[in-house]
């Protein structure tokens, strides 16, 4: 995944990059050793003998104790207008943790959308760089068909042009039937079912550059979908200073796969900082680390699952944070619910693919 990073080793001689290394290494206890183990479960995770996480913040835990006393440092910031409950950090300003924010159905919803609309041209993904804008991918891979890079018509392949952009691509290409390519004999072609697995993010309304590190306005983009927009606005609510609503303008969708991390960084590029950043977690249950201003300053782990949202917004915005890792194996009673919802014979590519991803919504106001 994407990360900033800082010059030669400095990066591993921080705080921060410690424990991104020591969550990044964590092993869950084989299924022979999980007997053995079970009363040694860390921070409400149900791992227990494979590793430390005994450090690890599980609001869900917290919430279903009840009124029981919270750990210290933690506090409700539960809001009249607001039927959800709320977390929060004394020592993180600005940072607000909704458990459970979204109902099975909703979820569902969500990652359908992330995997069938919202890589949809004129949206742009990490695959458009190298393919330039793809059309109805995820139709494509439930139906076995082939990316391939589509021939001149004297039988040649188009010769990839000097001084490739950013959003350039070599040739043009379509999919086609496993049959069709055989006949063809095209050499260069990818299974769609692969490039879904490829996926990296996606961006919706205003679109990031992130070479530059900016929101291009210049570029084709479509307004963020309005159930999106309305979510957000209505999930919003506790970090918004009093008065305001939030406005969704623009959304990075991240796609993480068994092995990828998101790298510490801080999200500054829009210009209202008091505006929260609105984050949805899907699928695969994961770590998040939120850390200080610097790398310096060692972050507070915690557990996101599907369905949790995270709002950032004034201090908050200034922290480093990052997810290390994501937990595919062993712990699948995490998304049993999701499980259940996409049994249906349309949605088992869905499924598949869910089982060991985690897909992360997060929505902002650029202005």
């Amino acid at each position: 995944m994407y990360a900033e990073t800082e010059p030669g080793g400095a990066a591993e001689r921080t705080a921060f990059r410690r424990a991104e290394k020591q969550y990044k290494l964590y092993k869950p206890p084989s299924r022979k050793g999980r007997s053995k183990s079970r009363g040694k479960q860390a921070g409400g995770g149900g791992f227990g003998g494979g590793g430390d996480l005994s450090a690890v913040v599980d609001f869900h835990a917290l919430l279903a104790a009840g009124e029981g006393e919270l750990p210290a440092g933690i506090r409700r910031c539960d809001r009249a207008s607001f039927h959800l409950p709320v977390f929060c950090f004394l020592d993180r300003p600005g940072f607000y943790f909704i458990p459970g924010a979204l109902s099975t159905e909703e979820q569902c919803y969500w990652i359908r959308e992330s995997l069938k609309t919202f890589p949809q041209p004129p949206n742009r993904t990490n695959l458009t760089a190298t393919y330039g804008p793809i059309s109805d991918l995820f139709i494509a891979a439930k139906n076995q068909k082939i990316l391939v890079e589509v021939q001149s018509s004297n039988g040649q392949e188009r010769v990839e042009q000097n001084n490739v952009g950013e959003n350039a691509h070599p040739g043009k290409f379509k999919f086609v039937d496993g049959s069709e390519i055989q006949k063809e004999e095209r050499p260069k072609s990818t299974m769609a079912a692969a490039l879904v697995r490829k996926l990296r993010w996606s961006t919706l309304g205003l679109q990031f550059d992130w070479s530059k590190r900016n929101y291009d306005v210049s570029l084709p983009h479509n307004k963020i979908p309005d159930d999106l927009a309305t979510l957000a606005k209505k999930m919003a609510v506790p970090a918004m200073p009093s008065g305001e609503e939030f406005t969704a303008e623009a959304a990075i969708v991240n796609y993480y796969g068994p092995s990828d991390m998101l790298g510490g960084h801080v999200d500054d590029m829009e210009a209202d900082w008091t505006k929260p950043i609105v984050s949805i977690s899907l699928g695969c249950k994961c770590i998040f680390l939120l850390g200080g201003k610097t790398r310096d300053e060692a972050p507070t782990p915690m557990f996101l699952r599907s369905g949790d949202i995270v709002l950032m917004a004034g201090e908050a915005r200034e922290r480093f944070h990052g997810v290390p890792r994501i937990f595919t194996e062993g712990d699948q009673q995490d998304i049993s619910g999701l499980v259940s919802e996409l049994s249906d014979g349309d949605d088992r590519f869905i499924l598949d693919y869910i089982h060991n991803s985690r897909i992360n919504i997060n929505i902002r106001q650029v202005y």
